[in-house]
């Protein structure tokens, strides 16, 4: 039975910074160990529940992917074990199934997301403006609809409790040179569009999603961070999908369609969570890793 972890407490190396839900360990100067917990934001706020299993399904569903997608760039893993990086049974427990050691790079500043489908706050953009992060699409599309062809949509990576701000290409491409750009773009593409394929065929329409990149010191572009989870992504069950309405889904959007039903500013502090809503968002993590591995969360 596994420990849920709403924060982790290693000791034994140098902590490095808190995300919305991964801590960050030194290790060396080259390396560092990513402790996924079940911590869970929502809105960009850290709500004070944790969600059990989600920081193991969140490992394991990124690293199927980064083995899946390795032949289009390289991942940041070493296959470093990483309760060979820290001391003790406490803090082994703390990073069994829910940590992974990774080069340490210099990350790029920018989220590269990616839109198959019309939805969230894509479609609120096109209802307004008949577009979506300035790139004009046709009119009359429906909500969910599939896009005639998958959006490149960056954001810049906001900081704790802040908003990520939606960018055109033109500001990427000032912010890190049209060469990496556009290199970025082209894997993003690559990459939704090989999973998406694979992933319909587990029975899973991914709607959207968002990669993170770094940069090695001789400048080799990594894929780093998280790929294609539940947190990262909309997954929604194909054999539930129409045009016209929101999809039920695997990620934490049922979360998300429950705070909206009260009445809390989306600011800082979070509210607490029902115990079925957080029962039932941690099956939904856990099914959308059987789904698309094959496989049960040991």
């Amino acid at each position: 039975m596994s420990t849920t972890v709403f924060e982790s407490r290693i000791t034994s190396l140098p902590l490095l910074g808190r995300g919305k839900v991964r801590d960050i360990y030194a290790v060396g100067d080259d390396r560092l160990l990513i402790v996924t917990t079940d911590r869970l934001s929502a809105f960009d706020v850290i709500l004070p529940d944790p969600i059990p299993d989600k920081g193991r399904v969140l490992t394991a569903v990124s690293s199927f992917w980064f083995d899946k997608l390795a032949h289009i760039i390289a991942s940041h893993l070493t296959g470093v074990d990483p309760e060979s990086v820290v001391s003790g049974e406490e803090e082994r427990a703390q990073v069994r199934g829910r940590s992974v050691v990774v080069k340490r790079l210099k990350p790029l500043p920018i989220e590269a997301v990616v839109r198959g489908y019309i939805i969230g706050s894509g479609w609120k953009d096109y209802q307004q403006t008949g577009a979506v992060c300035g790139i004009a699409l046709p009119a009359g599309l429906k909500m969910a609809q599939k896009l005639p062809q998958p959006l490149f949509t960056p954001a810049t990576k906001a900081e704790m409790g802040e908003h990520d701000e939606n960018i055109d290409f033109a500001t990427v491409e000032k912010m890190i040179g049209a060469p990496l750009a556009a290199q970025v773009r082209d894997v993003t593409l690559r990459f939704y569009s090989e999973a998406s394929d694979y992933a319909r065929t587990r029975g899973i329409i991914i709607a959207d999603t968002k990669f993170e990149f770094g940069l090695d010191d001789a400048g080799k572009l990594h894929l780093i961070d998280e790929a294609l989870t539940p947190d990262s992504s909309r997954f929604w069950p194909a054999d539930q999908y129409q045009e016209g309405i929101s999809p039920p889904s695997f990620d934490k959007q049922f979360v998300r369609d429950y705070l909206e039903t009260l009445d809390w500013n989306k600011q800082a502090p979070g509210p607490k969570l029902p115990a079925e809503v957080i029962d039932k968002t941690s099956a939904k993590y856990r099914e959308a890793y059987e789904r698309l591995t094959g496989k049960t969360l040991d």
